[in-house]
């Protein structure tokens, strides 16, 4: 008969924590090759990249590539990946994701989203709507709702104080995109443009999965994070009911998954297998500005163990909470979050309003230069203006 206790967990101190995490996410060297090529393999690498809206020295999804992959400008994740090669949808909150997963998607989107409100579009958007505007977009092709036919209006779905759309043709396109029956092709100023799977993802739009959605995803989770702890966070996200499932000790009473204890933390961590093994660079020299929603920024209480570095991602708390500032970014040079910056681009240049080292810390003046320079160029900034840096407190 079978075991059915657990294999006793790995240990990893700290520092291999660290240098795990690093090479696992693709920030010890510039691997990858230049432009599109290296998006479309980062994307595959990754598993998914995360989306904010906020655009302030490039989104998210830029920061991520541009930390990544040379010869890239702001922008270049979305013009190099759609159409054809990834799809937006739910997995660390919104995400682009690569093609390949979108078959896990199409059978399991109806049931998958309860959180984002899909039931409550349902009753505001009638199903004869719904029939119509995708009908619409068949016709058509590559469509923003603003293309399409106005249907009139919906009640906005409230979050928080925070209101959706009020365009029942924009409402239907949102559940027809949670239902995959549109995916999300491209994006132009002002919003995106939606197409039907077939055009959009040919090569995908027909496959079938090898696998249950839950057994697909968590792997899928646990490759994405590098290091996924068993506690509930926002590292879990649409996986949730997941965690809370025989599903993560199945898998690693099969071998598909290890078990991890780090030091310092009470959490248990689900690994990949044979990830002790995984041979990753040295990480080089150069500096890199991290997104907010970086993957390797996901655990923050991981990040405070392995990297002994505190984040807070302050842009949603009011200005009179804040330590660091609305849109601060973390600084990592040679495997260590050595520092973090307030940025913007203002007037044709990368100013600089906020430098901070952290601790005990000399920072690389010519590293920093260096990936400052790069990044103006990136967002078409002519020049950079920095202060001096300050100790973090």
């Amino acid at each position: 008969m079978a075991s059915t206790s657990l294999p006793s967990p790995v240990t990893l101190q700290p520092d291999e924590a660290r240098r795990f995490l690093v090479g696992q996410l693709g920030l010890a060297g510039p691997l990858l090759p230049p432009g599109a090529r290296g998006v479309r393999a980062l994307l595959k690498s990754l598993r998914c990249i995360q989306l904010d809206p906020l655009d302030v020295i490039g989104t998210n999804a830029d920061l991520v590539a541009l930390a990544r992959v040379d010869g890239l400008k702001r922008g270049d994740v979305y013009r190099h990946l759609m159409p054809g090669h990834a799809f937006e949808h739910f997995a660390k909150e919104r995400c682009l994701l690569p093609a390949s997963a979108f078959p896990y998607y199409r059978e399991q989107a109806a049931t998958r989203t309860p959180w984002w409100s899909l039931e409550e579009r349902l009753r505001r958007v009638p199903e004869p709507v719904l029939r119509a505007v995708l009908d619409e977009v068949v016709s058509r092709g590559p469509s923003s709702p603003r293309d399409l036919k106005d249907h009139g209006a919906v009640v906005p779905i409230d979050w928080s104080g925070w209101k959706g759309t009020a365009r029942a043709t924009a409402m239907a396109l949102e559940v027809l995109w949670a239902r995959c029956e549109v995916v999300v092709c491209g994006r132009v100023q002002g919003g995106k443009v939606y197409d039907v799977p077939h055009r959009a993802l040919p090569r995908m739009a027909a496959a079938t999965t090898k696998h249950t959605f839950e057994r697909w995803a968590l792997l899928e989770r646990v490759e994405a994070a590098g290091l996924l702890s068993r506690a509930s966070g926002p590292h879990w996200s649409m996986l949730a009911p997941v965690r809370t499932s025989g599903l993560p000790d199945t898998l690693v009473r099969e071998g598909m998954l290890e078990e991890v204890s780090v030091p310092g933390s009470p959490r248990r961590y689900l690994a990949p297998r044979g990830f002790r093994e995984r041979a990753f660079p040295e990480p080089d020299a150069r500096m890199r500005i991290l997104g907010p929603l970086d993957p390797v920024l996901w655990d923050r209480g991981l990040v405070r163990v392995a990297f002994g570095f505190d984040y807070i991602w302050e842009v949603y708390k009011p200005p009179a909470q804040r330590k660091w500032g609305w849109y601060v970014c973390p600084l990592l040079h040679r495997g260590r979050l050595v520092g973090r910056l307030e940025a913007r681009v203002r007037e044709g240049e990368l100013q600089v309003d906020n430098l901070w080292r952290e601790k005990g810390v000399k920072l690389d003046d010519a590293a920093l230069d260096e990936t400052l320079a790069r990044h103006a160029a990136a967002c078409g900034a002519l020049r950079v203006r920095r202060p001096r840096a300050r100790v973090a407190s």
